[in-house]
């Protein structure tokens, strides 16, 4: 018969463990990237695809995005099988841009953002890839601000 194993909990374990993803002095804000910042089902990306006024294209992949309701931003990735063969390769460029996006998010807020893939796009090395993304996504910031900024310029000039 098999020894029974117990498990003793140590003093040390009834103390608050500090989170790791925080550095010393860092602000409570979370970069996890979790069920609420993604686009789940077709009727939130429908309005990305139907009307996105905020594009960035790329030779191999292309960004679109649109302001939402919400405080957080939002991602859908959409990695066409015809595009890239090899699910290992749809996988890396997945994660790629879900951790790019998870360090941008405070950037990103208020957002839902559909990047699509192109052919060639698996040819990219991951810093490659990531260093073009980030251009990417300057490319969305600068936008938004300008829709902003204009956006807040005519509510003070209709008033």
């Amino acid at each position: 018969m098999p020894a029974k194993i117990e498990f003793q909990q140590s003093a040390s374990s009834n103390q608050p463990q500090s989170d790791v993803r925080f550095g010393p002095g860092s602000n409570s804000a979370s970069f996890c990237f979790t069920k609420s910042l993604r686009l789940l089902c077709a009727a939130d990306f429908k309005p990305v695809f139907d009307d996105a006024p905020f594009r960035a294209s790329h030779q191999y992949f292309l960004i679109l995005a649109r302001l939402n309701q919400q405080t957080q931003p939002r991602l859908g990735l959409v990695m066409a099988k015809k595009h890239m063969k090899l699910a290992v390769e749809r996988n890396r460029m997945k994660r790629l841009i879900r951790e790019s996006f998870r360090l941008q998010q405070q950037e990103l807020a208020g957002l839902d953002i559909v990047v699509l893939s192109r052919k060639g796009m698996d040819s990219l090395s991951n810093s490659e890839f990531s260093q073009q993304l980030n251009q990417q996504w300057q490319r969305i910031f600068k936008k938004v601000r300008h829709h902003r900024l204009t956006s807040q310029a005519q509510n003070q000039g209709a008033e």
